[in-house]
């Protein structure tokens, strides 16, 4: 099916939209942690308790996380800006300075995010270039009641509430 606009039409459009940043992590069998940031995460369902994310097809990521089978969903704080390049930045030591602490369900919680949630792996759906990840929410918390940090037409910033 041909469509009537450009990939680089797409984006510019869907970026007047603003999304949350979320590291979802995890640790391996072999005792590593790994992470990725995702800018596309949402609640899903009250009952069962249901969270997604869309990761892209090529994360290298990605594919150490659906093995475990379990992660974590830390959503950043405005002031993470730097956290959220590290997890974004291929083939560095994502963990390596960055404190955090483990959940009831093995997955790393990073120090300093407004909240998070602990998922066990529900289900995964192709969905063109990206993946549908549904996670179920095995436990969640408010860490810091700040704002979070949003995404929005190519760049970071913060959630201010109108008066």
């Amino acid at each position: 099916m041909s469509t009537s606009f450009d990939n680089a039409t797409f984006r510019r459009v869907l970026g007047h939209y603003p999304t949350g940043v979320c590291v979802v992590t995890t640790v391996g069998a072999e005792g590593t942690p790994t992470g990725m940031v995702v800018g596309s995460f949402t609640s899903v369902s009250l009952d069962p308790p249901l969270v997604a994310f869309f990761p892209d097809r090529k994360s290298s990521s990605w594919p150490r996380i659906e093995k475990v089978g379990r992660f974590c969903v830390n959503v950043l704080a405005a002031d993470q800006q730097d956290l959220c390049r590290r997890f974004a930045t291929p083939g560095v030591d994502k963990f390596a300075g960055v404190t955090h602490r483990t959940s009831a369900n093995g997955s790393p919680i990073l120090d300093g995010v407004v909240a998070w949630i602990d998922c066990n792996l529900d289900v995964v759906h192709e969905a063109g270039d990206h993946f549908i990840v549904l996670g179920r929410v095995v436990a969640l918390e408010v860490e810091g009641p700040g704002a979070p940090l949003l995404f929005f037409q190519g760049g970071y910033g913060a959630f201010s509430q109108l008066e």
